[in-house]
């Protein structure tokens, strides 16, 4: 039977190339955004719509945390991500280094958080450009950090289901 947690050793530079990987894919598509629909332009911001009234693509600048909470604390927010950052690299080290999809899920937290935390030291905000109704605008970061927070929990679920069973 398929589990999340595999007994297998995974070397621990797989996590770091997951979230490399993810933070190269968050900073080029939030270049590509500054570049093509950011206030640079010479006819200012603009927005790419890909599916009519279900998805389009916008600038965006964000100085306050998840869902445009506490706007304005960016370097607070800033230290606080580099603390979580640190502390999920510690804690779940062995879930990621015994279990491909704790990897994953590591990798995605890590590669996701930094990405946003780069946004913040380089441009004082970070930058979100993926827009659906009813939902705050977000980037790839965000994406990964969610899925991320999502495998680990399922991981954590299968660990203490298995505990129980004995």
């Amino acid at each position: 039977m398929a589990t999340l947690l595999s007994e297998r050793r995974v070397p621990v530079w797989v996590v770091g190339g997951i979230a490399l990987g993810v933070l190269l894919l968050d900073q080029i598509s939030k270049s590509l955004v500054l570049t093509y629909l950011g206030p640079a332009r010479q006819d200012g911001p603009v927005q790419i719509v890909i599916i009519p009234r279900v998805l389009r693509l916008i600038y965006v600048e964000n100085t306050g945390a998840a869902f445009g909470v506490l706007q304005g604390r960016n370097p607070a927010l800033a230290f606080l991500a580099v603390i979580v950052v640190a502390i999920l690299a510690v804690w779940f080290r062995s879930i990621a280094t015994t279990s491909r999809w704790g990897a994953l899920a590591l990798g995605l937290q890590v590669g996701g958080a930094l990405g946003n935390v780069l946004d913040r030291f380089r441009h004082g905000f970070v930058i979100d450009f993926i827009d659906v109704p009813h939902w705050p605008t977000f980037n790839l970061a965000d994406s990964a950090i969610t899925v991320g927070v999502i495998l680990l929990a399922l991981i954590l679920l299968e660990r203490d289901l298995r505990a129980r069973k004995g």
